[in-house]
């Protein structure tokens, strides 16, 4: 049995690239950027209008003038005029190109407009205000967006301007999810009194959803033979298999030693933590293989602790570690590290992370009242009120 940060690190160092695709920008939400995105043009490419109103030369102004007759119209979209007379205005709308010989805008609000004469009603402007200056976001050639960047709806506005049509991005990896057991039934299915739902698989399908990864998902019962040869078949076909089940001590517990003999190595089989501990991961040349025990919190901290940190830096993206404070005194007396489910709260800034009790493992329902698992490590057996440990959100 092997500590939690000995197993991290292990998954960790079986990273794997997958490699890149291109596809359409408006398809790559929540995919990781595999190019850099630069300007193709100044950002804005033009002085740009930035509110409705009227545009003159802040000269006039400045020499205390405040009537100006209204020489013509700049639409937004509509190719740049210019105001001939610096006495004179231009009636300027939002996005418009700032039309020639005039530096400064006055919004509607502060403009009476009577018989072609705008009369500005405040006494006090500024010089180019309401004005957004040529190249002020960003030069051409500029990098807007770096490497390795998740892509969130603010990208996609990015990618769009400058003219990315199609965008280089991380290729997902190929992913079976397996459920075993004879005592599990569909979910549309209506268990015997020995029997229950499946229902791990379903949370994995969505936790990985999450990281916008599709998967497929199967089911085998507890027949060593049958297991044997349809993990060999996958093993060929997919990138990554996720098991949840069959892992333990239990005399149908058939993954282990099905999994050697078909030639997957082990990396570590057991972790010293609570819930998930008979976690058993491993590798062949073309797949990695995250089994996970079947208790369902077990199957779902697992997957958050370990796939996908493993994900995360296959694809190269960087996450920081989020913290909380414990608000109230935990006991916990195993040499283990603790994964506490616990609900958050933001107070003035500071997340805190309530435990909330649960039935153990098995217990699918607590889920559904909390945030995130609190990680207390397995160097102590009391845990103080005020203490900051790692979190992992799920909400």
């Amino acid at each position: 049995m092997i500590s939690v940060k000995e197993a991290l690190q292990t998954v960790l160092n079986s990273n794997q690239d997958f490699g890149v695709e291109e596809i359409p920008f408006i398809k790559s939400v929540s995919r990781i950027l595999k190019e850099k995105i630069t300007a193709d043009r100044d950002f804005p490419p033009f002085n740009r209008v930035s509110m409705d109103g009227i545009a003159i030369d802040y000269i006039a102004f400045k020499n205390g003038q405040r009537g100006f007759k209204v020489e013509g119209i700049q639409a937004a979209g509509s190719e740049q005029i210019t105001l001939q007379n610096p006495e004179n205005c231009i009636e300027v709308m939002t996005g418009a190109v700032l039309p020639y010989n005039a530096n400064t805008v006055i919004r509607y609000e502060d403009v009476t407009i009577v018989d072609g004469i705008a009369t500005i009603n405040i006494d006090t402007i500024n010089d180019a205000q309401n004005v957004h200056s040529k190249g002020k976001d960003g030069k051409t050639g500029d990098i807007l967006i770096e490497e390795n960047t998740l892509i969130s709806a603010a990208e996609i506005g990015v990618l769009a301007t400058v003219g990315k049509g199609t965008v280089k991005v991380a290729r997902q990896p190929k992913i079976m999810i397996v459920s075993t057991g004879d005592e599990l039934v569909g979910v549309d299915e209506t268990p015997l009194e020995h029997q229950i739902r499946r229902s791990n698989v379903f949370t994995l399908v969505s936790l990985l959803e999450r990281l916008n990864i599709s998967s497929e998902t199967a089911h085998i019962t507890d027949d060593k033979p049958i297991l044997k040869s349809k993990i060999e078949t996958y093993l060929q076909e997919y990138d990554v298999l996720l098991f949840s089940g069959a892992v333990s001590k239990g005399k149908y517990d058939f993954l282990p030693e099905v999994f050697d003999e078909l030639g997957v190595e082990k990396l570590f089989h057991k972790v010293a933590q609570r819930p998930g501990k008979p976690f058993w991961f491993g590798e062949n040349r073309n797949c990695k293989v995250f089994a996970f025990p079947g208790n369902p919190i077990s199957t779902f901290v697992n997957c958050l602790a370990y796939f996908y940190p493993w994900y995360y830096k296959s694809v190269g993206v960087k996450v920081e570690e989020e913290t909380a404070i414990l608000n109230v005194d935990v006991s916990f007396k195993p040499n283990l590290t603790y994964f506490l489910q616990v609900k958050l709260e933001n107070n003035n800034g500071q997340i805190i992370a309530t435990p909330i009790n649960g039935n153990g493992s098995g217990d699918l329902a607590s889920l559904v009242k909390t945030d995130a698992f609190i990680q207390l490590p397995n160097d102590k057996t009391e845990f103080k009120k005020g203490a900051v440990f790692p979190i992992i959100r799920y909400r």
